[in-house]
């Protein structure tokens, strides 16, 4: 146990404050200090302060100070405190269970010794007995049942107030070395501590355990205080700034000390209080301080809903963090708790010791400790009932009662379904019944055992027909419900032993709790029981679903149904189920009061009987009364009345309870049917009158003349003729012949006898009496009544006895009494005797006595009826007798019969005798087959039948056997025939393997081996495992007999058959599997067990299973581990994940590795930093190899800067001597080797002379190495060397390079000598553009205008002087008039000339001559005119194109005209029309371009274009998009879009083109809206209006409804006709929804305006649609695009390169400020 500081509950003073006593209260809620100011502080359980009161003196003129407190303790119900203090008194004050309660004195105790101590108000003042003087420490045991004082002269005595058995001595116990000032009673010793500084454990005798020495301790100070834990098995002891802590161990008997727990400026500790549950300590000081410690060894939280401390070895405290409640779980017998568990919803505690059981309900706080021993953690607990816990273990079901320390019974039983078992504890209480509880459970499938728990005993079995699947007892565990497999509902009642069925086809059923209603299911009816005790009234509802449930509460029972998918309540009467409950209970008057507010129903009937019967019982006979009169039992309603008169009028008279009265217990014992009980009634009390008149009214004449025969009744003989006169008139005849017989009237009782019809009777008297058989006429009569009754042998011996023999004989023979007839035929008729034996026969034939048939045939001379008779008697000796002697054929059918019945008896030379004499051979074979004596059988069948039916024979009998499962007799039938492949197919048909091989081996010993596999493959596929195993050793095939036992998780056995068969290689492979499956901690001690471990990690690591090995290596052999993440490393690069190879090397400790290994896949980046990262020292190699890698791939520029980073500049120098790149060689080595560059220079001189560079390609290198490594003035030098007349356009490039170089990097003046030996050479070339670009960079304007002229670039010359040197524009034009005049033209040229040009249609040739004019543009816009009015409208956008688009208002309608007439050629919806489109969107763009910096910038007209723009660009993408397939979504979007510009787009055109898109991809909605709209503007187009138009489908879209009526369809009428058979088709087709898609914004989802909110949306620059979320937003404002298209077309674009595509794009970055820096991405 450990200590940990949680709070200071009072702060220390300055200056000496004892704290004289503290004390916990039981229910550790309250804790109490008491200071040195005598005031008492109370604090909550969380040290809060609430409260406090002062203390007072035995008498208040002693003032304050004349006491001390010194000690106090809380009563057990905590709500009482006792004081002790040092003036001689102890006052208790009663403090209350809230806080604030006021502190009032409720006793006190004045002492005749001052109190030191205090504990639960004892004191012990013994002290003086034991001869010491001072006691100043006092202990209580654990127990509470002993306490322990300290002297002064160190004795310890201790006093018992009840030992428990224990034996152990009293008084004084032992004497200490020192006062004993610290003393602890623990759960095994006595802990003493003093001011010798020594803490000594003695034993309970006395004697020192072990003692802790801390003398030579400079620190330690005396010990002062001492206590014990609630469990006595931790004790602290307190000393100067210290805390020390000694633990018992049970394990060795003796005590551990802790770490003490050291606390600076604490001063002396005088008080200790622990907590009663043991979790928390305080500890009070010399300086007036409390300071509250946690003592817990370990805690746990379990599910963030309970806290788990473990404040002891056999202590532990649930704490629920909901509601703070905290249950206390200990074990009484001190046995160490190993683990709590919570269980059952969260709402039980479960704990092993060694040798008990723990169990607890966290809700009620029951607790109980069973013993439980050898258990081994494999009991199974249910919770489900919440009075007690089941647990089966081993085949036994064990149950235990929360708050009862024994196990509450014990039974066998192999069924742990709770629905299989059934506990009752007192959950009802009955009248008479103290203890209830009862237990019903399963002792097999089909038979319940029901259980009294309380008595010990059983209470009765029940065995059913049928498997049992659900029981549970009533509350009161009077009656059992129980329901088998075949869904019958059955009751058991228990009392009475009475089972009846309730209910067939019970789907559910369950008690209503708190009663004994049944509710259940029948199929479709809800079926109620209101009183189980009447099982035969039901009441019946019927219902549409299942019931899943029933709920009682607040006095209401509801029955919930599932109704497909409602939950339907169905309620019950209320009222009938109070009615049993009030039954049970036995208040009968509350069950009356109830039934009388019903109205008569078969349920309250039924009702009113179980009460009239309770009632009784319970001799309650005025509520008997009512019940028969609800009843309508007239009968028993009087006769109760007049009861209850009689015990009215005893209560009224004698003032006693009228029940008990003679009168009435005879009345409710006559009434219980009882007579007997109410004659003993009426005889004790000498009422024998009252119990004759009983009898009389009843009518038992029998019984109430053998009373007053018992009593000498006077009026015996009156009683007598009373009975026989009733007997006569109640027509008893029988009854009255009885009395003349036994009165010696015989000829009276015969007449009466004959009266009643019972001749029998008669017949008998008259045999007895020689005096009436005289009479012939009364024999006469009794004969012809007896005939007349068919008592044949009866007349027979009355005429037998008058000697009428012949009428004796015919009787005889009628009543089948021939052995009397055959008697008297041999005396009287002789010659009768034959005839009458064979009628004797016949007639016991018919009798069924054939026995006794057989031997009166043969006396009769019948062999043939004897025959028949002795076999259907199945005495057969005789019959074979009885036929020998038969000479007639007709017999021989008789042989059969015989023969098969000695066959059956298995005498089979008998049987076969006989079948052969009556000619049956085939079945004396048969015989013989069916036997198995297969020899005899075919002898007899050669002798009759041929080979092939013998055949024939065997093998169907043989095949009959074995549906019979003979099989063995089947076999020797197959091998009789010599079949044994047969016998083979059999056995194994029937899985009888072992015969297969035996089989097998003795016919096919070549086919053994393969079918040892084959059955050992079949075995294995039925999991008969040893089996196959078995087969498979038999075929040598070890190997897979352990993939077998592995396969299937049976490991022992694949190491086994391993070992045994496979060697030790194969032995550890499969220890190998075998750890792999289990995997974790069982895998490393299986390992270890088998000393593996190593090789499992090292075959782990080769097979690339690295997460076993980790997991081996981390749990047994961490020094593995760096190589098995090594081995992860190279399978992970071989493998390609370097990444993942990366990780690996560096846990390994091989950066390094992982290093090279991105230099070898050339990773450069990768490989840098891991250098950087983990080995710094290999960077200049990762560096050095890129740098070659770069040179290879000839990227000179990275691997210098690579070798130059490594400080490697040597070898960029030898790399570019390597390569020739001889300049940069030289650069590098003047820059960072400057000490070798001479021998570098020497060494390029001798290498250039050696190669003999000359000519142009000499030039060429030397200059540009010259470049490469800086020098530009000698690179220039050598690029003007290049001279090769043959290639003009390699110097017009070098000595543009020498050009480009000067400017650069030369000086102004060095550049402008070579721009002017350069600017000739170029304009020699003719390469004037570039002769005059160089000049206008040097600023030499002449020169420039110059070469313009020279290249007859007039237009070119004129501007450049008009923008840069105005000076030279008259230059300009004299150079022009001159040019014009050497070319034989006139002097100037008018306006007229050129409109003269115009004129003659030489269009072309008027716009080139008019370039040098200002009034280009207007014969532009002349030409573009014409142009339009041919239908040539694209040349004259690209005539624009050509010489630019100026924003002049005069030229608008030529633009609009240009728009309208392209956007409207038919038949321009393909990829092949992208160019005019293109050029279309080009020339808009110019124009807005244009406008934006004219005057007309922000005009309407400015918008218009700016639409025309966004339209052209969409018809220009649309025709891209169509020329890649996975844009078609794109172009088709952009034609739906195209649809809210059908002011300026012909209506019909954009809704023929976006349906035909939509039909195209699937989007069938939208195409058959569009095409059908087409169909409704085709009409409109024909009829000259649009105003019938029908707009429905695009309400709350932007598509306009207002639209210019086209001149013409755009389409021809087979296609119309074509899309109006389409649409017509699909409006017939209903699985088509005819409305436009909506998005998230429940707005047509090409819309731009939201319909809800009026938002408009950005259009996406690629589709038209609107961007809403994912969007890629571009510079220029209000340009954007939806992200998912945006990457659909670059993804495209980069697949396919197509350069429609990429000029979309090159578009969209002009037109918006540039594409995303992103490119694209995968979003």
């Amino acid at each position: 146990m450990q200590l940990k500081y949680i709070k200071t509950l009072l702060t220390s003073r300055e200056f000496a404050a004892k704290v004289t006593c503290m004390a916990w209260a039981p229910n550790n809620i309250k804790f109490a200090v008491c200071t040195v100011d005598r005031v008492v502080l109370l604090y909550d359980e969380h040290g809060e302060s609430r409260d406090k009161f002062s203390t007072k003196p035995v008498d208040a003129k002693y003032g304050k100070q004349s006491y001390v407190v010194n000690d106090m303790a809380f009563s057990p119900d905590s709500t009482k405190i006792a004081i002790g203090q040092s003036d001689n008194i102890i006052f208790v004050y009663r403090i209350g269970e809230d806080w604030g309660d006021k502190k009032v004195i409720c006793n006190k105790f004045i002492q005749t010794v001052r109190k030191r101590d205090l504990m639960h108000c004892y004191c012990l003042e013994e002290h003086a007995k034991s001869g010491s003087d001072y006691a100043f420490c006092q202990n209580f045991f654990v127990s509470g049942k002993g306490i322990i004082s300290g002297h002064a002269d160190g004795t310890v005595v201790r006093y018992f107030f009840d030992d428990e058995g224990s034996g152990e001595s009293q008084g004084k116990l032992l004497t200490h070395l020192c006062p004993p000032y610290a003393l602890a009673w623990g759960a095994n010793s006595i802990m003493v501590g003093g001011c010798d500084k020594k803490v000594v454990a003695y034993s309970r005798e006395g004697h020192i355990l072990q003692t802790f020495d801390y003398s030579r301790d400079r620190t330690e100070k005396e010990f002062t205080v001492a206590v014990a834990s609630p469990s006595g098995e931790s004790v602290v002891f307190g000393s100067f700034d210290r805390l020390r802590v000694f633990n018992w161990a049970p394990r060795r008997g003796m005590w551990d000390e802790a770490k003490p727990k050291e606390i600076s400026n604490l001063y002396t500790i005088t008080s200790l209080a622990w907590k009663k549950d043991g979790s928390r300590l305080c500890a009070g000081t010399l300086c007036g301080g409390v300071e509250l410690f946690d003592c817990c060894l370990r805690r746990t939280i379990y599910k963030n809903k309970y806290e788990v401390t473990y404040v002891g070895l056999s202590q532990v405290i649930v704490k629920n963090l909901s509601t703070g409640t905290r249950v206390v779980l200990k074990s009484y017998y001190g046995y160490e708790i190993e683990e709590v568990k919570i269980m059952g919803k969260d709402r039980y505690l479960m704990a092993h010791t060694s040798d008990t059981l723990l169990l607890g309900d966290l809700l009620t706080n029951k607790l109980s400790e069973v013993p439980w021993t050898g258990s081994g953690g494999n009991e199974k607990f249910f919770f489900e009932n919440e009075t007690v816990c089941m647990i089966f273990n081993a085949g036994e079901l064990s149950l235990v009662e929360y708050s009862s320390n024994e196990i509450l019974g014990s039974v066998r039983t192999e069924f742990m379904n709770p629905h299989l078992i059934s506990v009752r504890l007192n959950e009802r209480k009955q009248k008479g019944v103290e203890d209830n509880k009862k237990l019903a459970y399963l002792i097999d499938i089909k038979t319940i055992a029901i259980v009294d728990l309380a008595g010990g005993y059983n209470l009765g079995t029940i065995s059913h027909d049928s498997k049992i699947d659900w029981l549970e007892l009533n509350e009161t565990g009077c009656k059992l419900l129980f329901r088998d497999k075949k869904l019958r509902l059955h009751l058991y009642d228990i009392q009475s032993g009475v089972k009846t069925t309730l209910l067939s086809f019970c789907s559910y059923v369950q008690w209503v709790p708190g009663s004994d209603v049944v509710v259940s299911q029948n199929r479709g009816n809800l079926c109620i029981w209101y009183s189980i005790d009447s099982p035969e009234t039901v009441t019946m509802f019927p219902i549409k679903g299942d019931i899943v449930d029933l709920k009682r509460a607040d006095g209401k029972t509801d029955v919930i149904v599932t109704e497909g998918v409602n939950m339907v309540t169905y309620t019950l009467d209320e009222g009938l189920i109070e009615f049993g409950t009030a039954v049970d209970d036995g208040d009968y008057n509350r069950a009356t009061a109830f039934l009388e507010t019903l109205e008569m129903s078969p349920e309250t009937e039924a009702m009113w009987k179980t009460l009239s019967k309770l009632a009784l019982e319970a001799c309650q006979l005025h509520i008997a009364e009512r019940c028969f009169a609800a009843l309508g039992d007239v009968s028993t309603l009087h006769f109760l009345r007049q009861t209850n008169e009689i015990v009215d009028k005893v209560s009224q008279e004698m003032g006693e309870d009228g029940t008990s009265f003679y009168q009435v217990q005879a009345r409710v014992a006559m009434l219980d049917k009882n007579f007997k009980l109410a004659e003993m009634h009426y005889t004790e009390q000498n009422a024998i009158e009252e119990a004759i008149e009983m009898y009389q009214e009843l009518h038992m004449w029998d019984d109430c003349i053998a009373v007053a025969e018992a009593k000498g009744y006077p009026e015996l003989d009156t009683l007598r003729e009373n009975r026989y006169r009733w007997l006569m008139e109640t027509g008893q005849e029988d009854r009255a012949g009885e009395v003349r017989e036994s009165e010696g009237d015989f000829q009276g009782a015969i007449n009466l006898y004959l009266k009643a019809g019972l001749p029998a009777k008669a017949a008998r008297l008259a045999m007895s009496q020689s005096e009436i058989t005289n009479s012939s006429e009364t024999v006469d009569r009794i004969a012809a009544s007896l005939i007349k009754g068919e008592f044949y042998e009866r007349a027979g011996d009355l005429y037998e006895k008058i000697r009428n023999n012949q009428r004796a004989l015919e009787c005889y023979c009628k009543g089948g009494a021939f052995r009397k007839a055959v008697e008297l035929a041999r005396i009287t008729f002789p010659a009768e005797v034959v005839k009458l034996e064979e009628s004797w026969g016949d007639y016991l034939v018919q009798q069924k006595q054939m026995d006794a048939a057989i031997n009166h045939f043969i006396e009769a001379g019948c062999s043939l009826k004897a025959i028949e008779a002795a076999i259907a008697a199945r005495q057969w000796k005789k019959a074979v007798h009885i036929l020998e002697l038969q000479e007639d054929s007709s017999s021989a059918k008789y042989y059969v019969k015989i023969a098969q019945h000695y066959a059956s008896m298995q005498d089979y030379e008998m049987a076969e005798h006989l079948f052969v004499k009556g000619g049956h051979i085939k079945d004396a074979v048969e015989m013989y087959t069916a036997a198995g004596h297969w020899e005899e059988a075919h002898k007899l069948a050669v002798k009759c039948m041929t080979e092939e039916e013998v055949m024939a024979l065997y093998i169907s009998r043989a095949q009959e056997l074995e549906r019979d499962g003979k099989f063995k007799e089947a076999e020797r039938l197959f091998a009789t025939v010599k079949q044994p492949d047969l016998a083979i197919t059999m056995y194994k048909k029937n899985r009888m393997f072992d015969d297969v091989i035996r089989l097998v081996a003795k016919h096919h010993p070549d086919l053994l081996t393969e079918t040892h596999v084959h059955l050992a493959k079949e075995l294995e596929a039925e999991s008969r495992f040893s089996e196959a195993e078995y087969h498979f050793m038999e075929a040598e095939e070890w190997k897979a007999a352990v993939h077998m036992y592995s396969v299937n998780d049976m490991w022992e056995d694949a190491y086994r058959v391993a070992k045994s068969h496979g060697g030790a290689d194969a032995q550890k492979q499969v220890a190998y599997l075998w750890a792999r499956s289990l995997g974790g901690e069982a895998a490393v001690k299986l390992l270890n067990k088998f000393g593996l471990l190593e090789y499992a990690i090292k075959s782990a690591s080769n097979k690339s299973s690295f997460d076993f090995a980790f997991d081996l290596a981390r749990l047994a052999c961490k020094e593995k581990i760096p190589e098995i993440h090594l081995k992860h490393a190279l399978y992970l690069e071989d493998e390609g994940k370097f990444t993942e190879a990366e990780a690996e090397f560096i846990k390994a400790g091989k950066p390094k590795e992982a290093v090279l290994m991105y230099v070898h896949n050339q990773d450069w980046a990768n490989a840098q930093q891991v250098a950087e990262g983990h080995d710094p020292e290999s960077l200049s190699e990762v560096l050095v190899g890129q740098a070659k890698f770069c040179f290879k791939e000839n990227d000179f520029k990275k691997a210098e800067a690579f070798l130059l980073q490594a400080q490697r500049p040597e070898l960029a120098v030898k790399y570019y001597k390597d390569a020739d790149m001889w300049s940069d060689a030289i650069r590098i080595c003047k820059e960072y080797i400057p000490n070798k560059l001479s021998m570098l220079q020497e060494e390029y001189e001798r290498e250039a002379s050696k190669k003999g560079l000359r000519g142009v390609e000499g030039f060429l290198e030397q200059a540009r190495e010259w470049e490469q490594s800086g020098e530009y003035s000698r690179a220039v030098e050598y690029y003007l060397k290049v001279k090769d007349d043959s290639n003009t356009a390699l110097m017009e490039k070098c000595w543009m390079k020498a050009a480009e170089l000067s400017i650069k990097f030369l000086t102004a003046d060095v550049a402008v000598e070579v721009i002017q030996v350069v600017g000739p050479r170029l304009a020699q070339l003719r390469k004037f553009n570039a002769a005059a670009e160089l000049y206008l960079n040097m600023d030499l304007i002449k020169e420039a205008i110059d070469v313009f002229i020279e290249g007859e670039e007039w237009n070119k010359a004129k501007r450049v002087a008009k923008e840069l040197e105005p000076r030279y524009e008259d230059y300009v034009d004299q150079k022009y008039k001159e040019h014009l005049k050497n070319q034989g033209r006139v002097e100037s040229v008018s306006t007229s000339l050129i409109d003269l040009i115009f004129s003659v249609r030489l269009h072309n040739f008027c716009v080139v001559f008019c370039q040098t004019f200002q009034i280009l543009h207007k014969y532009i816009a002349l030409y573009a005119t014409h142009l339009i009015k041919d239908k040539e409208a694209p040349k004259a956008v690209q005539l624009y194109i050509q010489h630019g688009v100026p924003p002049n208002p005069q030229n608008f309608n030529i633009y609009k005209r240009l728009f309208l007439d392209l956007i409207n050629l038919p038949d321009t919806d393909g990829p092949e029309s992208y160019r005019m489109f293109a050029d279309l969107r080009n020339f808009f763009f110019q124009l807005c371009e244009n406008m934006s910096k004219s005057t007309e910038a922000n005009t309407p007209a400015h918008e218009d274009f700016e639409q025309m723009l966004l339209i052209s660009h969409y018809y220009a993408t649309r025709s891209a998009a169509k020329g890649v397939e996975q844009l078609i979504s794109i172009a088709t979007k952009l034609s739906v879009s195209l649809l809210r510009h059908t002011e300026l787009v012909a209506a019909d055109k954009a809704f023929y083109e976006a349906g035909l898109a939509c039909k195209a991809i699937g989007w069938e909605n939208m195409a058959f809206i569009f095409l059908n709209h087409f169909l409704d503007l085709c009409d409109g187009i024909d009829e000259g209006t649009l105003d019938t138009l029908d707009h429905t489908d695009f309400l709350d879209t932007d598509i306009p409804f207002e639209v210019p009526v086209p001149t013409k369809l755009c389409v021809t009428v087979a296609q119309r006709d074509q899309m109006r058979d389409w649409v017509l088709m699909v409006s017939m087709d209903h699985r088509l929804e005819q409305v436009l898609p909506r998005d998230e914004r429940n707005t047509y989802e090409a819309s731009l305006v939201a319909a809800n909110t009026g938002l408009r949306s950005m259009p996406c620059v690629l589709t038209g649609y609107p961007v809403l979320r994912n969007k890629i937003e571009f510079s220029a404002a209000g340009k954007a695009a939806n992200k998912e298209d945006w990457n659909k077309f670059l993804m495209a674009t980069k697949t396919t390169h197509s350069p429609e595509c990429q000029d979309v794009l090159e578009f969209i970055r002009q037109w918006c400020g540039g594409l995303p820096a992103s490119g694209f991405s995968f979003h």
